[in-house]
C-alpha cells in the first residue's frame, strides 16, 4: 500500500471533504477556495458553518479561516486588515433576487431549493458500460431530509440569509443529527479512535479526525498500527552501537596502512567501505516498520449492504503459467478454484489464466477445473471453508468439525473429498497422456489440429469456460468468469516473458470485463483467505486514500517447509521485516505476484470504456497527404517485455 502524501492543492472538480458536495465557484466564477494556505476543498456552506459554529479553522492546516467577501462577520474578523463594506456583505452570488445561493452540483442549501428534486449520490459502477473507476461515497446533507418550516418575514432579520431563524434551525437540526450519528459510531466501533482518543485511520495521529467524525459511512476502512516503541528501541540501540563500532574500525584501518602490501590493503578497505554502506542502507527501512489493520465490516457497511446491489468494484485476477510439465496442472487448478470461491460478489470477479506455453494439457485441465468448480464453490460458501484450495484444505491436520454446526457437514465433506479424488485422477490421466506428444501434433475433439502445437508460432486463443450467461453451480447460482488466454506468438519476436503475458491479459480483460482493479498471482499461489479481495478493497476504495493508491502488495506464505525453517525458505526477514519497514517510509516493492493494481495507474489515464473512446486510436490519413494520427493507447505502445 502506498500513500503519496497530503491532498493536492488543486480543487477543480473536487468534492467538499466535510459534506461531500461539490466545492462550487465564487462570485467571480473561479473555484471557491476556503483556505488560502493549503486550499483544502471545502464548499461555501461548510465554510460558513465552520466559521460561525465550528472550529473556525481549516481541518487540514489548522489555519484560521479568514472572512471572504459576502460572508457574515464573526468574532475575530475585526483583527483582519482588509475589511469590505457592510452593504455588500451577503452579495457574493446574485441569484433570482431571493437571496444568496451556493454553486453546487448535487444539492442547494438555500431556502429556495426546498421543493427542488434532490440529486442522488453517484454510485459505483459495476464494471459494465460506464465508469469503472471508484467514486467516493460520502454522505451529503440534503435539504429534502430537513423539516420544512414556513418563513415568517416578521421574525426573520434576513428571510433567506445566513442570519435567518430558518437557517439557524436547519443548522441546529443538522448538528443534532450528526451528534447522534457520532454517538452511534463510538458505541459500535470503540476502536475508531486510537488508544489515546486519536484517529489513526490515516496514520496522522488524529489530523484527519475532522473528516471522519460524522457517521459510519465516513470512517476509514484501514488504519496504521505502529509497532510499540519498547519492541523497536532495543533493535535501534543495537544498530547505533554497531554503527559506532564500525566508525572506530574504519578509523583504525585508515590510520594503520600496510606499507608492504599497499595495493592489497587499499582494495580491502574499499571493499569494507562498500559492505558497510550496503549494511547501512539495509538498516534504514527497518528503522520504522508498521502494521496495517483493515475494517471489513465498514467496507460492507459502505459498499455491500444486505438487500442492496453491491457497489464493490470489479476485479480481474490473472494467473500465469507456461509449462504444464514443470508447473503441475493440479496446482494450477487449486489456484483457480481458490479464486472462484472467494468471498466477493460473483458478478465482479473474473479469473484469466494465461497459458504462455499454448499447451493443450493446460486447456483440458482448465476445462475439468471448471466442471469441478460447480460443486466446490457452493460447498465452500455454504460451510465457510478455509482455505478454499481443495488440495490444501483436505491436507490440514486439524479438527475439521470445529465451529461446524450443520449436521450434514460430515456427510457433504466426505462426498466432496471423494469428488476431489476423482477430479485428481482425471487430471493425472491428462498429465500421463501428455507425456508423449503425437508426431502430427495434438488434435481437438472435432478432429482439427490444436492451434498451439508450435508454442513459438501460433495465433491468439481465448476460451470462456465460465460466465454469467451459463456458468451455474449445482445450486443454480452464478459462478465467476473463467477465461483461458494464450497470446499470439510469431517467430523473430522476443515475446516469451511474463511481463508481455501480463500486458496481453490487460488488453483482453479490458475488452471482456474491464475491471477497475487487477490482481496477478502465479500458478502455484493460492488464496489462503477467502476475504483477500475485500482486504485489498479496504485500501483501494478508501474515500481518503484510495485515489492515491497504486497497488497493494500481499505477503507470501509457504507450505511444505520444515517446522524450524532452517533454510530460511519462508522469507520471513523480507516479508515481515523489510517490506513492513519499506511500508513505513511509503515505499514497498512489487514482488511480481500477489499484488492488486489500480488499472488507471497502469494505463496512465482512465481506461477505455466506450466505443467513442476508441476514436483517437483509429489510424487516419487525410486526403491532403497529412501525417497519420498517432495512437494514444499507452498499453499498445508499451514494449511487451517491459515489467510493470
Amino acid at each position: 500500500y502506498r500513500d503519496h502524501g497530503k491532498e493536492v492543492k488543486g480543487t477543480v472538480g473536487q468534492a467538499c471533504q466535510i459534506c461531500g458536495d461539490t466545492v462550487g465557484v465564487s462570485a467571480t466564477g473561479d473555484v471557491f477556495v476556503a483556505c488560502n494556505e493549503c486550499a483544502f476543498p471545502v464548499c461555501r456552506p461548510c465554510y460558513e458553518y465552520e466559521r460561525k459554529d465550528g472550529v473556525k479553522c481549516c481541518p487540514q492546516c489548522k489555519t484560521r479561516y479568514k472572512r471572504l467577501k459576502g460572508s457574515p462577520r464573526v468574532p475575530g474578523d475585526e483583527e483582519e486588515e482588509d475589511v469590505d463594506d457592510l452593504d455588500n456583505e451577503f452579495n457574493y452570488k446574485q441569484g433570482n433576487g431571493k437571496g444568496p445561493e451556493w454553486q453546487g452540483e448535487d444539492i442547494d442549501l438555500s431556502s429556495s431549493s426546498r421543493h427542488e428534486p434532490h440529486h442522488r449520490i453517484p454510485r459505483l459502477t459495476s464494471g459494465c458500460p460506464g465508469k469503472s473507476l471508484m467514486l467516493p461515497l460520502i454522505a451529503t446533507l440534503s435539504a429534502a431530509q430537513l423539516p420544512v418550516r414556513i418563513v415568517d418575514p416578521s421574525k426573520d432579520l434576513n428571510s433567506y440569509g445566513l442570519n435567518s431563524v430558518d437557517w439557524k434551525e436547519r443548522v441546529e437540526s443538522w448538528r443534532v443529527k450528526q451528534d447522534k450519528n457520532m454517538m452511534q459510531v463510538t458505541s459500535k466501533y470503540p476502536d475508531a479512535r486510537g488508544g489515546g482518543g486519536d484517529m489513526e485511520g490515516t496514520g496522522s495521529n488524529g489530523e484527519d479526525m475532522q473528516m471522519y467524525k460524522v457517521d459510519d459511512a465516513r470512517l476509514p476502512l484501514s488504519r496504521i498500527v505502529p509497532i510499540p516503541a519498547n519492541q523497536l528501541n532495543l533493535y535501534r540501540i543495537v544498530i547505533i552501537l554497531r554503527l559506532i563500532i564500525l566508525c572506530f574500525f574504519f578509523q583504525y584501518r585508515v590510520s594503520h596502512p600496510v606499507r608492504d602490501a599497499y595495493g592489497l590493503w587499499l582494495v580491502s578497505v574499499i571493499c569494507e567501505i562498500w559492505f558497510a554502506l550496503s549494511w547501512l542502507l539495509d538498516q534504514f527501512p527497518k528503522w520504522y516498520p508498521i502494521n496495517r489493520e483493515t475494517y471489513l465490516d465498514r467496507l460492507a457497511l459502505r459498499y455491500d449492504r444486505e438487500g442492496e446491489p453491491s457497489q464493490l468494484c470489479p476485479i480481474d485476477i490473472f494467473v500465469s503459467t507456461v509449462d504444464p510439465l514443470k508447473e503441475p496442472p493440479l496446482i494450477t487448478a487449486n489456484t483457480v478454484l481458490s479464486i472462484l470461491a472467494v468471498d466477493y460478489p460473483v458478478d465482479k470477479v473474473s479469473c484469466y489464466v494465461s497459458d504462455d506455453g499454448s499447451a493443450m494439457l493446460t486447456f483440458e485441465s482448465l476445462s475439468e477445473t471448471a466442471e469441478f468448480a460447480r460443486k466446490w464453490v457452493p460447498f465452500c460458501k455454504k460451510h465457510n471453508i478455509e482455505p478454499r484450495a481443495p488440495e490444501f484444505y483436505f491436507q490440514q491436520k486439524i479438527d475439521y468439525l470445529k465451529d461446524k454446526i450443520q449436521p450434514s457437514f460430515v456427510k457433504e465433506r466426505r462426498a466432496m473429498k471423494r469428488e476431489y479424488e476423482e477430479f485428481k485422477i482425471r487430471i493425472n490421466a491428462l498429465v500421463a497422456k501428455a507425456q508423449k506428444v503425437p508426431e502430427e501434433g495434438w488434435t481437438m475433439a472435432d478432429g482439427t489440429a490444436w492451434p498451439g502445437n508450435n508454442p513459438r508460432d501460433h495465433p491468439g486463443m481465448i476460451q470462456v469456460f465460465l460466465g454469467h450467461s451459463g456458468g451455474l453451480d449445482t445450486d443454480g447460482n452464478e459462478l465467476p468468469r473463467l477465461v483461458y488466454v494464450s497470446r499470439e506468438k510469431r517467430p523473430g519476436f522476443q515475446h516469451h516473458k511474463k511481463a508481455g503475458a501480463m500486458n496481453a491479459l490487460i488488453r483482453v480483460s479490458a475488452v471482456l470485463t474491464n475491471g477497475a482493479y487487477l490482481l496477478n498471482v502465479d500458478c502455484d499461489h493460492y488464496f489462503n483467505s477467502s476475504k483477500a479481495l475485500r482486504e485489498a478493497m479496504c485500501f483501494m476504495m478508501d474515500p481518503a486514500l484510495g485515489r492515491k493508491t497504486c497497488y497493494v502488495q500481499f505477503p507470501q506464505r509457504f507450505d511444505g517447509i520444515d517446522l524450524h525453517d532452517r533454510y530460511a525458505n519462508r522469507n520471513i526477514v523480507f516479508f515481515d521485516i523489510n517490506m513492513k519497514g519499506l511500508d513505513g517510509i511509503q515505499g514497498p516493492m512489487y514482488v511480481g505476484t500477489g499484488c492488486c493494481f489500480n488499472r488507471q495507474a497502469l494505463y496512465g489515464y482512465d481506461p477505455v470504456l466506450t466505443e467513442a473512446d476508441l476514436e483517437p486510436n483509429i489510424v487516419v490519413k487525410s486526403c491532403c497527404g497529412g501525417r497519420k494520427k498517432k495512437s494514444k493507447s499507452y498499453m499498445d505502445n508499451k514494449n511487451p517485455n517491459h515489467s510493470f
